[in-house]
């Protein structure tokens, strides 16, 4: 308790919120694919899935973050998500065919895209004075030991076999959620741009008024890394059930209970490394995190990789748990306070929401990327294969030296 209360109590608010959302949204975003694929979809099938909701989650991410910087409010948008999220998990539950999966789908992305851009812009506004790079790596640390936490109820679920079960459960977080905003919401004010001024420094220097687009060029080196990086996060969210389901060269198929367990176990050392590694980071160079993540994701996808060529490969992806939880570890909040950096404060809700958009693209090529690449090959070699030479592509491309 005496840990938790050093945080301010707005910051403390707002990763109680995200604890709560993520708790319900990690069942439902590790298990949907072995939900529809015992409806014997095809992997491509279910990719097509995920990239509709990228698409949508594109255009909402876009909506978010003009939203935020027009209004000054960053809460009324995760409202609104938490409540298409409800829709698109009744959705999901009573569907069998194709087109009820699409239709869940595409009300799945529109809650994330209208949530994230609005939840990360209001991290440094709740910090007021607290570091913002403690406060993300805080919010991060929240956001894994929910994902952990949803994805164990259904791994539990499965092992149960009320697979759909995920979709009750997240509905009964939603409402929590709203819960919780709407006797909270207060600590958030309106006028979030008077506390973010207070955090201002080299970002002053930026004359919006004689380039619009001047703000945008430091981000494009972070974005590309983001864009690479999130594309494995969505391979493991899409491509990773199915991969480990369907077997690779020599290594043996796994049932939905023990790639559950496989992806539970993922998310558990997240959520061990999240804080710690997090915090570790906070005193060194972005640019630093980054190169971090990016080599570490790069070694797990080439140990999945090899997987393939071993009856035993289950115990190599497991292995290679340990260096994906911790890239993803890296890179969450450090690409998020890269991006506060090098964006001024009047523009952080678009910035939020071009940030947000690497993980919509990423949804879009990913799944189906990967699903053709799974059926075509009948393994995953090739796919890790080549998300490792991705990752090793971008570290050169990171050359931000900036620490709050």
């Amino acid at each position: 308790m005496r840990w938790w209360n050093q945080f301010p109590s707005s910051l403390r608010f707002i990763a109680s919120t995200r604890l709560l959302a993520s708790l319900g949204t990690g069942g439902v975003i590790y298990f949907t694919a072995l939900v529809f694929k015992q409806l014997a979809f095809s992997a491509t099938e279910i990719g097509t899935g995920f990239a509709a909701a990228a698409i949508t989650g594109s255009i909402a991410r876009i909506l978010s973050g003009k939203l935020v910087d027009k209004t000054e409010d960053c809460l009324s948008p995760v409202i609104w998500a938490a409540s298409v999220a409800i829709l698109a998990d009744i959705t999901l539950l009573r569907g069998y065919s194709f087109n009820s999966y699409l239709l869940g789908q595409l009300l799945l992305g529109t809650a994330a895209g209208l949530y994230w851009p609005a939840i990360e812009v209001a991290v440094p506004i709740s910090c007021k004075t607290y570091p913002s790079n403690k406060g993300f790596a805080l919010v991060r640390s929240a956001d894994a030991l929910g994902i952990s936490l949803g994805a164990l109820m259904g791994t539990t679920f499965a092992w149960l076999n009320i697979l759909r079960a995920i979709y009750i459960f997240d509905t009964f977080c939603m409402f929590l959620l709203l819960l919780l905003m709407r006797k909270n919401r207060s600590l958030i004010g309106r006028k979030a741009d008077k506390l973010m001024t207070l955090r201002e420094n080299s970002l002053a220097s930026y004359e919006p008024r004689e380039d619009h687009t001047k703000w945008i060029k430091p981000l494009i080196p972070i974005l590309v890394i983001s864009l690479i990086s999130t594309l494995i996060f969505s391979l493991l969210q899409s491509a990773l059930p199915i991969d480990l389901r369907n077997g690779s060269l020599d290594r043996l198929a796994l049932d939905n209970r023990w790639t559950g367990g496989i992806i539970a176990i993922q998310l558990f050392l997240l959520v061990i490394f999240q804080w710690p590694l997090g915090e570790w980071l906070s005193r060194r160079t972005t640019g630093f995190g980054l190169k971090l993540s990016l080599s570490l994701l790069a070694c797990g996808s080439l140990l999945i990789g090899f997987s393939g060529f071993s009856s035993n490969g289950w115990l190599i992806v497991l292995l290679a748990q340990i260096p994906i939880a911790l890239g993803l570890a890296a890179f969450l909040p450090t690409a998020t306070e890269s991006i506060i950096q090098q964006t001024p404060a009047n523009k952080r809700g678009i910035g939020m929401a071009l940030f947000s958009q690497c993980f919509a693209i990423s949804a879009i090529i990913a799944p189906i990327a990967g699903g053709r690449l799974l059926d075509s090959q009948g393994n995953g070699v090739l796919l890790w294969t080549i998300t490792a030479i991705a990752c090793c592509l971008a570290i050169p491309l990171e050359t931000t030296n900036k620490k709050d």
